[in-house]
């Protein structure tokens, strides 16, 4: 049963063009803050462990974070298409802040690691409600350029993070990674808030309690398993074997409980869906490369170069000028042709030929060259890719489902990024190993010191090790290509969720 109301007034509701500023402007100042918080604290780790001792949490401060703000995703995009967007974004930011604080007034390892699982709940669910309040009141056919500067924040965000972590250790105190989120989220909080007051569509419909319990409980497991195997296990511990058991009989009860939940938390029939099977794992692929480039590439150039782990963000400037520039340009070409399926398939084309590039790297001068070459084409190879992906399914589902549709694809973009990761590191490993001296990888840098041929034999089985999981990436982008040709050219629509929201109560 549903009961139609808005929030203020009886009148027909309507959203005016400074509000929607107003409100994309907040919300991209939440966003920064939440992208930023995924990278700015690896700098620091090591000055943090210093300081508040426990070693073997360090792992745990990247971890928890990563663990929180993937699994309280969809939950939070299926809650907000029952309750409504704006107590969620309010209670993502005010999460974010107070996690925040905790962080900063840490006294222990284990403080900070429960500061950072908050800030991941908080980070998750901004970054969650972002996307799907752009998508509530912009239409598709003018939401590419919306989505495309969206992109762009995580761009820069992915090079300013270790940039801004090494110059608060350096000048400050560790502890302003964290205070500094207080006054911007404050301001964030009031902008993304003070005009958001959509109607809402409120149904009288039970939480899926079960479906919620076990998806968070299969991609925690998940996440832990592929953490611990890269960190602190091997595949075949018994902790991970068991963990890998469960995972499997969560996920195996909740594809049998879902379709029998009377207001399901994943809705399964949204896999039926063209545009959501074909593209959630075409973002999960291109997750898995981002992260291989953007995680192996600052070691590869640091052991090449011999520059600290703070300026070797910046070599990653090529690849995230390239990531803004095609994102925000095809943002704008899809609001203006309304189509967007060449976008994806060329894209994912060229990412073919920018993982390809990267199989070549080695220690010589050409080596350098094709790192850059590389990074730029997979660069432009996101920025095509990733803002449309989310845009089609937007436009491929119904308004009441918008904000899971919307949360699955973040989901499968996190979970290849994680996996990514841990496979790629797991190669890195088996290549390097009993080959190259592991103090190395901790300070890559010292390897451009070393004597010859020590030097030379060093750097050319790093060169051998990174080039093979490029070689790994190859298939990968293989696969998101034949799916980007699978896609059907929707035109995109140009009514937004707010016109179908309003039109229903107005009925």
């Amino acid at each position: 049963m549903i009961q139609m109301s808005n929030p203020d007034t009886d009148t027909p509701f309507q959203i005016t063009p400074e509000q929607i500023r107003t409100i994309y402007a907040g919300l991209m100042m939440a966003t920064m803050l939440a992208s930023l918080d995924g990278t700015i604290v690896n700098t620091a780790l090591t000055t943090i462990v210093g300081e508040l001792g426990g070693l073997r949490a360090y792992t745990w401060v990247g971890t928890s974070y990563l663990l929180t703000s993937t699994a309280i995703t969809p939950l939070i995009g299926k809650l907000s298409d029952l309750y409504g967007r704006r107590i969620f974004v309010q209670l993502s930011v005010v999460i974010f802040i107070i996690a925040s604080l905790v962080c900063a007034a840490a006294n222990s390892m284990t403080t900070l690691v429960i500061g950072r699982a908050l800030q991941g709940i908080g980070g998750g669910g901004i970054m969650a409600m972002s996307y799907v309040v752009i998508a509530d009141i912009i239409a598709p056919r003018d939401r590419g350029r919306y989505v495309g500067a969206f992109m762009s924040v995580f761009a820069i965000s992915s090079v300013a993070g270790p940039l801004l972590g090494g110059f608060f250790v350096d000048h400050m105190s560790w502890r302003w990674i964290f205070l500094i989120n207080l006054p911007i989220g404050l301001v964030a909080l009031y902008m993304s808030t003070s005009s958001l007051k959509i109607p809402v569509l409120k149904r009288r419909i039970s939480i899926d309690y079960v479906g919620m319990s076990l998806l968070v409980g299969a991609v925690t497991g998940l996440i832990l398993v592929f953490s611990w195997t890269s960190e602190e296990y091997g595949w075949t511990a018994s902790i991970n074997v068991a963990l890998s058991a469960a995972v499997a009989v969560m996920t195996a009860l909740f594809l049998w409980w879902e379709p029998r939940a009377t207001s399901p938390v994943m809705p399964l029939h949204l896999f039926r869906n063209r545009e959501v099977y074909t593209l959630s794992p075409l973002v999960a692929m291109l997750g898995g490369i981002l992260m291989a480039v953007g995680t192996f590439i600052p070691l590869f150039l640091q052991a090449v170069t011999g520059i600290s782990p703070t300026n070797s963000g910046l070599l990653l400037v090529p690849m995230m000028a390239a990531v803004t520039i095609s994102s925000v340009s095809i943002g704008r070409v899809t609001s203006r042709t309304g189509s967007y399926r060449i976008f994806p398939v060329v894209g994912t084309g060229v990412g073919i030929i920018g993982v390809t590039v990267l199989c070549f790297i080695d220690n010589s001068a050409m080596g350098v060259t094709f790192v850059i070459i590389g990074m730029v084409l997979v660069g432009t190879c996101v920025g095509s890719t990733m803002p449309v992906s989310s845009i089609a399914v937007q436009n491929s589902v119904q308004f009441h489902e918008l904000g899971v549709a919307s949360s699955v694809v973040v989901l499968f973009r996190s979970l290849g990024s994680v996996i990514g990761l841990a496979a790629f590191g797991a190669i890195l490993n088996s290549q390097l190993s009993g080959n190259v001296d592991p103090k190395f990888l901790q300070q890559p840098r010292t390897v451009s010191q070393l004597p010859e041929p020590a030097r030379t034999e060093t750097l050319n089985v790093l060169g051998n090790a990174i080039s093979m999981i490029y070689k790994a990436t190859v298939p990968m982008a293989i696969i998101a290509f034949l799916l980007a040709l699978s896609l059907r050219d929707k035109k995109l629509s140009e009514r937004s969720a707010l016109d179908q929201t309003v039109e229903v109560l107005s009925s």
